[in-house]
């Protein structure tokens, strides 16, 4: 085991991917001899030279496109955007071809690649630097998408996507890049794709949450924990497709569901699973669901952290299903 940021977890896991299958290769801007903005790539191009760590043109359409036909033709692409907003320029290659190609063919390609993108506030980064688009690419068949919180997490999730047959949008919390340190172990290991895992286990309220959001979710538990309330944690990671088992098993035996998400609150992911509950276990339900969320707004640059959504408001919505 190694004490381990986020940022050297998938560092680590690019490396051994790489040493592992020589079919793997990462493109994007910068990601060679800077080693990526947050230098998540750091090293890799002295690794394993210019063929298999290339810097391209500061073109998202491009970056996709080429990672998808790379795909195509057997490479395992692993395409980095420099953040989660800049990937609108590349949208249309995202969710037009790479996320239709298995379908359109008949099965006769697939798109094994992924799509590493930093995602979320709280670095005073303002609106084009701080937004959750994770909807649009759970709205999108064909796509998985993981939102990792953990360096542990990270590392085996990474290699999990690159392995996987199908493609993979990876958010990455910037936030907790380097913030969060565990301990990772050193050797191979990989993660379930559309696992949940429990981080708390509790009895009176289910507390659901992903990616960002996960330390104030935590912590609001360590305040319940307190003043006498006995709440569940689950940490989604996978959000297509997302551990439905885990999430109804929870929510059913707690009656109680607050879902936490810095995504704006209109048709949030955090929507289609408290809808899910209600419809499919509504009868078990002390509490409807209750969500806390960012805001139908442009993220802000002056109240960036008032954004997400803080201990405070957690706490408030987790009264509100206690008190219902």
């Amino acid at each position: 085991m190694a004490l381990m940021t986020m940022v050297q977890a998938l560092n680590r896991a690019l490396d051994e991917e790489m040493a592992l299958d020589p079919r793997v290769v990462v493109l994007g801007e910068d990601v060679g001899k800077r080693g990526g903005v947050f230098l998540v790539t750091e090293g890799l191009l002295q690794k394993y030279g210019p063929d298999r760590v290339m810097d391209t043109p500061l073109s998202e359409a491009a970056i996709v496109g080429a990672a998808l036909g790379m795909a195509a033709h057997g490479l395992r692409p692993v395409a980095e955007i420099q953040f989660a907003d800049y990937i609108f320029p590349g949208f249309d290659q995202l969710v037009s071809q790479v996320a239709k190609l298995r379908y359109r063919s008949g099965g006769q390609f697939t798109a094994p690649l992924v799509v590493r993108m930093p995602s979320g506030g709280g670095v005073k980064g303002g609106h084009h630097h701080s937004q959750s688009p994770e909807a649009h690419f759970v709205h999108t068949a064909g796509l998985k998408v993981v939102a990792v919180s953990t360096p542990y997490d990270a590392k085996g999730l990474l290699k999990a996507a690159i392995r996987d047959e199908d493609p993979v949008v990876f958010l990455e919390p910037k936030r907790l890049y380097r913030s969060v340190k565990e301990e990772v172990p050193e050797e191979d290991y990989v993660l379930p794709l559309g696992k949940a895992a429990v981080r708390r286990e509790g009895k009176d309220l289910t507390l659901i949450g992903y990616g960002t959001v996960m330390p104030e979710v935590l912590q609001a538990a360590e305040e319940l924990e307190k003043a006498g309330v006995s709440a569940e944690v689950l940490d989604l990671r996978t959000l297509m497709p997302w551990d439905y088992e885990a999430v109804m098993n929870s929510v059913a035996k707690t009656g109680r569901a607050v879902l936490v998400s810095d995504a704006p609150r209109h048709a949030s992911f955090v929507s289609e699973v408290a809808a899910t509950i209600a419809e499919d276990i509504l009868d078990m339900l002390l509490a409807p669901p209750i969500r806390v969320t960012g805001f139908d707004t442009p993220y802000p640059y002056a109240q960036d952290k008032l954004y997400l959504p803080t201990v405070t408001r957690i706490l408030n919505a987790a009264k509100r299903a206690l008190d219902y």
